[in-house]
């Protein structure tokens, strides 16, 4: 699959190729199947990326979808460094359509991850940089922004979506312990995800499609995060 070509759906040797992965995860298993990873997965993944990014911009205006490593998507290697698990590749592929005035990791926006057997889709920051931490608290305890950081979560949940991204187990000081919107105040990101199985569409040109929908449902919590780094960047 070249990686100008049109987007028709990602491929059973895809998936099994991850499958593997996570059973021989070795240089030298890897290396030999160096060509089957480039046109199964990276070359496929560039032209979802193309094909995603535009529906995205249907609902997110100003999204990034740029089908490069370390843009839109993540590397396979690891970086174990600090690591005990000296595993060198990533059994998952990890797609980023990050939108917002500062870099990538510093943005709000929409994931897409595959290890099988399960798909994921989430949205938002999983965690937050350590300058924004103290302006998104602050945000979360006024009146009106907080409130409507209430209403988005509310909102997300009940469409049947996981929101998190709590980290501490007590209010940060500064704050009121029996602040209303005290779990939020506890979060150091602010994500909402689904999982579900590897759907048909997967293998087709409709998988933008089978996802938009599902990421617009989460789209109230992109958008108040947005605000937020906006106000911060701008």
């Amino acid at each position: 699959m070249a990686e100008a070509e049109k987007f028709q759906g990602f491929t059973p040797q895809t998936v099994k190729f991850f499958k593997d992965l996570a059973k021989h995860n070795s240089k030298a298993w890897f290396q030999e199947r160096k060509a089957l990873y480039d046109n199964e997965v990276l070359a496929p993944s560039r032209a979802f990326v193309s094909a995603m990014g535009a529906r995205l911009a249907k609902i997110a205006p100003l999204v990034n979808a740029d089908p490069k490593v370390n843009k839109s998507l993540f590397r396979i290697y690891r970086d174990v460094r600090f690591s005990k698990d000296k595993s060198p590749y990533k059994t998952h592929m990890g797609l980023w359509f990050w939108e917002g005035p500062g870099p990538r990791m510093e943005c709000s926006g929409f994931y897409f991850q595959l290890e099988p057997p399960k798909l994921m889709l989430a949205v938002g920051m999983h965690c937050m940089p350590k300058f924004l931490l103290g302006p998104y608290r602050q945000a979360v305890a006024d009146d009106k922004l907080g409130a409507e950081l209430e209403r988005a979560v509310k909102k997300v949940r009940k469409a049947g979506y996981e929101v998190g991204g709590l980290k501490y187990k007590r209010v940060p000081r500064g704050f009121d312990p029996e602040h209303p919107r005290g779990e939020l105040l506890k979060h150091d990101g602010l994500w909402a995800a689904i999982e579900a199985d590897i759907p048909p569409e997967f293998y087709t040109a409709d998988l933008p499609a089978w996802c938009l929908p599902r990421f617009k449902a989460m789209l109230p919590l992109h958008q108040w995060l947005l605000e937020l780094t906006v106000r911060e960047f701008v």
